[in-house]
């Protein structure tokens, strides 16, 4: 699998009409982070296509920092508060207090993964590259909290979707558990890259959720 600069900048476009309906089908207010997701999904991957160009032509190189930290600032910053946090509001959970207690302690968690890896980016020198047509990024972080938080950082992202009953939210969680997989078995050293284009594309499902919900309005 090869990608590309017109790769991310076509995800971008894609995901930014697919974000802009999501968020139009909403019905409340606190529906509209979830929906949003595959609007700010458009921004990281909009970034990261700056960042092919910056290393594939000279003339671009002044963009290269900015653009490498902005995509690992969604990645590693924005996804371990937004993904928790957002789904929290959007379902509904006042008969079940067991997936409030759960919802609530993924959001508390989500948040200090955050904020940790906010002040290692703001700490550590982040370098990207492209190595087999893939981007990778080099990080100095130490390397015990970097697994660590890798394990934390799996969980806030992936389990809040199984917090609801709805079916289709659980394939939206199942889709990321499963391209998650599939990108640290066949793609080792290019994870943050290649799962965040996997996660990009998959979030266009959450337009076939808010959609759903807008009809029954439950979930």
């Amino acid at each position: 699998m090869c990608f590309s600069a017109t790769a991310s900048f076509t995800a971008g476009a894609v995901l930014t009409g697919i974000g802009v309906v999501s968020i139009k089908k909403t019905k409340k207010t606190a529906e509209i982070p979830f929906a949003s997701i595959p609007l700010l999904f458009a921004l990281q991957q909009i970034s990261e296509g700056l960042l092919w160009l910056a290393l594939t032509n000279p003339e671009y190189a002044f963009m290269e920092d900015f653009s490498t930290h902005t995509f690992i600032a969604f990645a590693q910053v924005v996804w371990p508060f937004w993904v928790p946090f957002s789904i929290y509001a959007f379902i509904n959970l006042k008969k079940n207090k067991l997936s409030i207690y759960v919802g609530k302690s993924l959001i508390i968690i989500g948040a200090v993964i955050a904020c940790g890896l906010a002040y290692y980016l703001a700490s550590y020198p982040v370098k990207a590259e492209i190595i087999s047509h893939h981007i990778s990024y080099k990080q100095d972080y130490p390397e015990k909290y970097f697994m660590i938080g890798g394990i934390f950082y799996a969980i806030v992202t992936i389990i809040p979707h199984f917090i609801s009953s709805n079916k289709r939210m659980w394939i939206l969680g199942i889709s990321i558990l499963l391209s998650f997989i599939f990108a640290k078995v066949y793609y080792t050293n290019f994870v943050v890259s290649v799962w965040c284009f996997f996660a990009a594309i998959l979030s266009s499902i959450i337009l076939w959720i808010v959609a759903d919900k807008s009809r029954n309005q439950i979930i």
